[in-house]
């Protein structure tokens, strides 16, 4: 793997922009037709030869502690005022219904219609994102302006959804390596109408599925796109065979807003995704942040749950809950940038290229220095004179490479860039040194 240049990454940029603003604006949950359409348009923007498996889990099917869910779609959903006049309808913003809101056809006086209705009061002019997954309510979300201005009388509520047995959907990408070893890619599918969260997410996962089809591959990637919380539970719960071979994972999402590029850590802290990471975000020698694990965010935590344990880290750039945007109707397309996004690409690209060229070595010569000059490796040079950073790489990884440490132990050992430590290695390797 090579890096992108920077004009690819610009250009990459761009489509993932496009792909964004196509995925946001569907009805989506942890169930039902909304995730099946977005499924059918990723599928439509990978290569056909890219294999997108979808699977469908029963309602009421056992995973874990938890049962999947009743399915949820929608119809239509408004909300007429005292002149009869529609003042909300979910066609034309999805977070205008609390997802997962129950049927429901009534009549109600304001005061009992208002415990129903969600609004932000530091924010009035933005509709908030309102969930109920296993509560079975009904309810309306609104701009506070409207909503201090709805006038007294009786309001028609017309919730036309369906909550039935029927499925969780989600969707899986297998590239097979030349090795068992997996790196799992994961990113959530639930949220609707919202651009950063995670539409940004969706595009990301497309894209690199894409991306890496095409190239060498030494790890085996495997990409979800899941519900949230539910969805990760669920394909642990079928999938307990597969996370044995997780050598690294990333989950994806709020990747194109204009904050500074975050890595959460795994819940292990110092596993080689950790170390990667971080490795490429310092190479980008600009502004960042790199947090600690805590059980709380997003599916993250389910693949870090004590039982599983796996190395899995977050990437994304402005952490949740810590922009005002997050989960309101704010989150469009003005919040997500071309240039954020490219960049997002080029970082976990950058990551995974790490991931893939760090490997554990064994120097087949080990007693000492082998005559790096007769095969071609190693030009006259004095004793302390002229050595440059590639020459360095060279004797570095012969006096670490004793089976115990791996690329990423001996750059930082040696205070040397990635690439100068991985491309000795395989020069070395290529001449009989390493094994």
């Amino acid at each position: 793997m090579s890096r992108i240049p920077d004009e690819t990454t610009s250009a990459l940029g761009a489509h993932l922009y496009e792909l964004v603003a196509e995925l946001t604006p569907a009805m989506r949950s942890i169930t039902g037709n909304g995730v099946r359409r977005t499924l059918a348009t990723v599928r439509r923007a990978l290569d056909p030869a890219v294999p997108l498996t979808v699977r469908e889990i029963p309602t009421d099917t056992p995973v874990l502690d938890w049962t999947v869910p009743k399915e949820w779609n929608v119809r239509e959903a408004w909300l007429a005022g005292p002149d009869g006049q529609r003042i909300l309808d979910v066609a034309d913003h999805p977070l205008h219904l609390v997802n997962y809101s129950a049927p429901t056809y009534t009549r109600l006086a304001l005061p009992d219609l208002a415990p129903h209705l969600h609004s932000l009061p530091d924010r009035p002019d933005w509709v908030p994102y309102r969930t109920s997954y296993y509560r079975e309510t009904w309810g309306f979300c609104l701009p506070d302006r409207q909503r201090r201005a709805l006038a007294e009388g009786e309001y028609q509520v017309h919730i036309d959804t369906t909550l039935t047995d029927g499925s969780l959907t989600f969707a899986e990408i297998l590239l097979p390596g030349s090795g068992p070893l997996e790196f799992l890619l994961t990113t959530h599918v639930c949220h609707p109408g919202m651009a950063n969260d995670n539409a940004s997410g969706i595009a990301m996962a497309t894209l690199l599925a894409g991306a890496l089809a095409d190239r060498p591959r030494r790890l085996t990637y495997r990409i979800l796109f899941i519900p949230g919380t539910i969805g990760a539970i669920t394909w642990l719960a079928h999938n307990r065979h597969a996370v044995e071979q997780v050598e690294h994972g990333l989950v994806l999402t709020g990747l194109g807003d204009r904050g500074q590029p975050t890595y959460k850590r795994s819940r292990r802290g110092d596993a080689v995704i950790d170390r990667a990471a971080t490795r490429a975000l310092k190479e980008t020698d600009r502004p960042h942040h790199v947090v600690d694990f805590s059980p709380y965010g997003y599916d993250e935590r389910q693949f870090c749950s004590p039982g599983f344990n796996l190395p899995v880290g977050r990437f994304g750039r402005s952490q949740h809950g810590e922009y005002p945007e997050y989960h309101t109707s704010a989150d469009n397309m003005d919040l997500v940038t071309p240039e954020s996004l490219g960049d997002s690409f080029a970082i976990i690209m950058r990551t995974i290229e790490i991931c893939e060229r760090d490997r554990t070595w064994t120097n087949t010569s080990p007693f000492g220095e082998p005559q790096l000059g007769r095969r071609g490796l190693y030009r006259s040079i004095g004793a302390t004179l002229g050595r440059d950073a590639v020459e360095m790489g060279l004797l570095w990884v012969l006096n670490l490479a004793d089976g115990t440490n791996s690329m990423l132990d001996i750059a930082e050992r040696a205070d040397l860039p990635f690439d100068t430590v991985a491309d000795a290695a395989d020069a070395l390797a290529a001449v009989g040194l390493l094994t």
